[in-house]
């Protein structure tokens, strides 16, 4: 058989890479796949129907993994400041909670694994994607969880470089202490020198990380963390909320360091993610408030104006630490 003519197969290669390039993101409300090798991942989407290039906005769901729910939950957030939405799932069964809330980073014996294996790497992929299928490389994109998504996000802060303008964090069951004698994934001890020195405080400290907490969120219901780990934390996931905050603003303050987390709380929420990214302040949190709409509650500002610093060698491996904790309560 012939050959094609050289100009031909250049012509063939260009069609078949745009038939397999991802199409634009539906108007309204979708669901799509991404491939993702042998793990894909279902995108639950938001498009508004006037969408015109805004934002993408990454959703992350509580335990329960109802990624449907969530998106359908930012739905208000689509149309007010007109953002895509993306609510990737990530199901119990690929993704216990040494995979979700503590990101994959140490395995069943309590060792740090490389760092294109943890789960979190999954976002900016997700992103990547997103990109790719609005034809818009310059993207720019928010996270924004809750519960459970909030703790997965707090430790993406902490150990992942990456683009994101912001990254909020809604009513977290526990956080993620800037302390190295609190135990991973309360805080960083028991990790590798380069998961938990200077330079990774830093990084967590720099990252554009917004605590979204509803005044409400006071009740220790099924799902609260109950562990002596947990409880030392506050009483309450308000209480651990505020704790871990001012932790970082006195330690970020203690050296000099670069401050980026903001707190925003929504008066009388308790843990209910629907009203959580219904109230005016899950745009405040978001985007800040010069461009979310008036609501109850207080805002505490971004400490530091100096850019998002990334850190350096915050990856790595190591022996002998302290378990994942699967055990625990989820959110």
């Amino acid at each position: 058989m012939l050959s094609p003519p050289p100009l031909l197969s250049a012509a063939l290669v260009l069609v078949m890479v745009h038939a397999l390039r991802a199409a634009p993101l539906s108007a309204g409300s979708a669901m799509v796949e991404f491939p993702n090798g042998a793990e894909p991942i279902t995108l639950f989407t938001y498009k508004p129907p006037t969408y015109k290039g805004g934002p993408l906005l990454v959703v992350c769901h509580g335990v329960q993994r109802n990624a449907k729910e969530y998106r359908d939950y930012a739905i208000t957030l689509a149309e007010r400041h007109g953002v895509l939405v993306v609510a990737p799932l990530l199901d119990e069964e690929r993704f216990p909670s040494s995979r979700y809330q503590r990101i994959g980073l140490l395995d069943k014996d309590g060792n740090a694994q490389p760092s294109e294996t943890w789960s979190c790497t999954l976002i900016p992929q997700i992103v990547a994607y997103i990109r790719e299928s609005e034809c818009n490389p310059d993207l720019p994109y928010y996270l924004m969880g809750h519960s459970a998504g909030a703790q997965f996000l707090m430790r993406l802060a902490a150990f992942l470089p990456i683009e994101a303008v912001r990254i909020v964090a809604a009513n977290p069951g526990s956080t993620l202490f800037p302390d190295r004698n609190r135990q991973f994934g309360y805080g960083f001890g028991g990790l590798p020198e380069e998961l938990s020195n200077d330079a990774a405080m830093r990084h967590y400290l720099a990252a554009p990380l917004t605590l979204h907490l509803g005044t409400g969120d006071c009740v220790a219901d099924a799902y609260f963390d109950t562990s002596s780990e947990g409880m030392e934390q506050g009483a309450s996931r308000l209480e651990r909320g505020h704790a871990c905050f001012d932790a970082a603003r006195k330690l970020a303050k203690e050296h000099d360091w670069v401050f980026n987390w903001r707190m925003v709380e929504s008066s009388g929420i308790g843990h209910e993610a629907a009203f959580m990214f219904a109230t005016g302040k899950a745009g405040e949190a978001l985007f800040g408030p010069d461009n979310a709409l008036a609501d109850s509650g207080d805002s505490f500002p971004v400490v530091g104006d100096a850019p998002f610093e990334s850190g350096d060698d915050l990856f790595g491996s190591g022996d002998d630490l302290f378990g994942s904790g699967d055990d625990l309560y989820d959110c």
